[in-house]
């Protein structure tokens, strides 16, 4: 995974609420077993129309709002489970998802997935939601080690696990993590071994 500690970045604000898991990556799409590709495919039945053209009306195909930073509605991972909706977040090149709410299986999915999702009030939310819609040109820095999310909204505090904060600012998944611990197993296997 890609080390992740400050990011700064426009944003790409998607109002809607109650974004499942199905609209951010559809079932169609889950034939894969590797991460990559998926990009191609988030929110696809959004971006495009049926006859598989552009649907120039659709928030990530407005030319005026780009970064790595999604502002999402409330409710923001609903659904199923499917870890491919962080897969296709991330391969599209979304490091921060900031919501008022995100699904409990979309957020562990997320931080298993070097995905920070930024839980922010509902109410600064629709004012940062507003503020970018507003002024697309708007910059965001998310501080992972202060766990600090600065706008012109102001600067707030948020919260994370600190294990997987740990993981995200040194690009470890779980496997990672054991394998930097390494040397410590290996004298512990020795001492009781």
């Amino acid at each position: 995974m890609e080390k992740l500690n400050k990011i700064k970045s426009t944003a790409i604000p998607l109002a809607t609420e109650n974004i499942d898991t199905d609209q951010i990556i559809p079932a169609r799409f889950l034939k894969a077993t590797t991460k990559q590709g998926f990009g191609k495919n988030v929110f696809r039945d959004w971006r495009f129309n049926k006859d598989e053209t552009l649907n120039t009306s659709f928030i990530l195909n407005d030319m005026r709002f780009r970064g790595s930073i999604l502002v999402a509605g409330n409710n923001f991972g609903c659904g199923s489970s499917r870890e491919h909706a962080a897969w296709a977040l991330t391969d599209y090149g979304f490091k921060v998802v900031i919501s008022s709410f995100f699904a409990d299986i979309f957020k562990g999915n997320a931080l298993n997935n070097g995905l920070l999702p930024v839980q922010v009030s509902n109410t600064y939310l629709k004012e940062l939601i507003r503020l970018i819609e507003e002024h697309p040109a708007t910059e965001i820095i998310v501080n992972l080690e202060q766990q600090l999310l600065k706008t012109p909204l102001g600067e707030i505090s948020f919260e994370i696990d600190a294990y997987k904060k740990m993981c995200l600012i040194n690009g470890y998944d779980d496997i990672d993590f054991l394998i930097s611990k390494k040397e410590k197993i290996e004298t512990f296997e020795a001492q009781i071994g």
